[in-house]
């Protein structure tokens, strides 16, 4: 078969295929000991009257659980939904933002930025997130400095293992 007949619909092939790996994706998010957690804290700020919602994904590698928590978050009608990832590799950063781009919802705004985590967390501290996702797995230790910029980047923070909550003796 002539490979020019099939430059046209490349585009549509790639979208398909992307198409296919995001609700894969989105279903391993389900399984993430994170997500119980953040669909109980939504439903709690929605039940609050709360209307908007920031969620900042430390270390959001491809984006797509910060792409599902978006969406779960407008399915239960928040009207602006706000989702920041952060991550420390450019070619993950480029996926997230590749991902991302077939979901167009004008009352959710995704950015992707590569940056180093404590200092992207220190920028959240003026205004804090609702909720800030981090994979603690991830990282071997903490840092002297990563928990508390996690701790004052947002109100609640989920990670793995733990759960923090603004103003919790914990």
């Amino acid at each position: 078969m002539n490979a020019d007949l099939l430059t046209p619909w490349s585009p549509v092939v790639r979208q398909l295929q992307l198409s296919a790996r995001m609700t894969t994706q989105i279903r391993i998010a389900d399984h993430d000991r994170r997500w119980r957690e953040l669909v109980t804290v939504l439903a709690t700020l929605r039940q609050d009257g709360r209307c908007a919602i920031r969620i900042v994904d430390a270390d959001c590698g491809m984006g797509f659980f910060l792409l599902r928590a978006v969406r779960y978050a407008r399915a239960l009608g928040f009207t602006a939904v706000e989702g920041r990832g952060i991550a420390g590799s450019s070619a993950l950063i480029a996926c997230a933002r590749a991902v991302t781009s077939c979901y167009a919802d004008p009352a959710v705004g995704l950015a992707f930025e590569v940056g180093d985590m404590v200092d992207a967390l220190r920028q959240e501290e003026e205004l804090p997130a609702d909720v800030v996702l981090w994979h603690e797995a991830r990282f071997g230790h903490l840092g002297s400095d990563m928990l508390p910029a996690l701790r004052r980047a947002g109100d609640v923070v989920l990670g793995d293992k733990s759960t923090y909550r603004r103003g919790s003796a914990a």
